[in-house]
């Protein structure tokens, strides 16, 4: 079995690690695996350093791009590909124009890894419904849900959660990194999240939250590691609220799994969320979570088991939440004990034994 990965993202996100890890993973099995990808992507730099051979770039104008259909045929013909996986939007774009104007019969396996509604135009219609998908993966079975109300054919929608490298994150304790880095003395306490500053993430409920917490609980930092398009709009909303002193914004780190150990509370205030792999980064870091109940993060955040809920956009609720980690010892091991016992299930090895399983049956 021959299988293109094809993707058409610029930056590093979840998708793009995920992308990563599952053709990693296929790679020890055996699995021949072709990567298609922007030129001067981060994925397409990354894999260029470790596999050349199998890594096709392409210059990426738009996200409808006929010209790279057409180019797309021709890949599939040339290395006798017998699946393509669309990791993204713009990629199962360009599988679905490669099929319907080009005649490419290449069977289609979509991930789908957001939770919205896909959208009401007729072209996304024709493209989630297009006779080319054998399989949309969704990444919970809150997104399962949401694509259930669109597409027609609901035995193609199958549930396969992301996963992640537990070996990455091989420091349970605190390592004292992220207190040097920010120049903190020992008693105070961290809470952070180490997710892109995008707008789905709702970092101006973070603030808020942070607001409340300051007032009643004035030695904990706040710290956001990571980078993202409102980057420049939270940097303001933090000086409106005169939080300057209280919240620092790191930027993209690549050393996470070193900084991440030193949180006290890992607080994740998204507004929508395919399932939200940053959580399951901290589970493995024995970090204890306070989350919304958005999309699929329900499904690894069990309230009062392997962490504790609120509701979206709620930030008495989370900071009231938040509080209760950093107040109560007993509560703060029994969630970090939940979380553990959860992390077998969402190994990237489980993700690809899983996706394998998907591709074996759709040929």
């Amino acid at each position: 079995m021959k299988i293109l990965h094809l993707s058409g993202a610029l930056t590093w996100r979840g998708g793009e690690q995920q992308l990563l890890y599952l053709y990693e993973e296929l790679k020890w099995q055996n699995v021949e695996q072709f990567v298609v990808c922007p030129y001067g992507s981060e994925l397409f730099n990354r894999l260029k350093k470790t596999d050349n051979e199998h890594v096709i770039g392409y210059k990426k104008s738009s996200g409808i791009n006929l010209f790279f259909a057409s180019a797309l045929k021709k890949i599939c013909k040339k290395n006798n590909i017998d699946i393509i996986h669309a990791h993204d939007a713009h990629a199962h774009t360009a599988a679905f124009l490669s099929a319907r104007f080009f005649g490419n019969k290449t069977p289609l396996i979509v991930s789908r890894r957001v939770d919205f509604a896909i959208g009401k135009s007729l072209f996304s219609r024709l493209k989630y419904n297009h006779s080319s998908i054998k399989a949309i993966i969704c990444v919970s079975e809150a997104i399962k849900e949401i694509m259930a109300r669109d597409i027609k054919n609901k035995n193609i929608l199958k549930v396969v959660h992301s996963g992640i490298d537990i070996n990455r994150f091989p420091n349970k304790e605190k390592t004292g990194k992220l207190k040097q880095l920010l120049n903190l003395n020992d008693n105070t306490l961290i809470v952070g999240n180490t997710s892109a500053i995008a707008p789905h993430k709702d970092y101006f409920t973070f603030v808020n939250t942070v607001a409340i917490i300051k007032n009643t609980m004035p030695d904990v930092h706040f710290v956001i590691i990571g980078s993202g398009p409102l980057e420049n709009e939270i940097r303001d909303y933090i000086k409106q609220k005169d939080l300057t002193a209280n919240i620092t914004l790191t930027g993209f780190r690549n050393d996470v799994p070193e900084l991440l150990p030193d949180f006290d509370v890992f607080l994740i205030t998204s507004k929508t969320e395919g399932l939200g792999t940053s959580i399951l980064d901290a589970f493995a870091c024995h970090v204890p979570v306070v989350a919304t109940n958005a999309g699929g993060i329900s499904e690894l955040v069990k309230d009062n088991v392997s962490g504790l809920l609120a509701e979206i956009g709620n930030a008495s609720q989370l900071a009231e939440k938040v509080l209760s980690l950093l107040n109560d010892e007993a509560l703060k091991r029994k969630v970090i004990e939940g979380a553990t016992s959860k992390l077998n299930v969402f190994t990237k090895a489980q993700t690809a034994k899983r996706t394998l399983e998907v591709y074996e049956s759709r040929t």
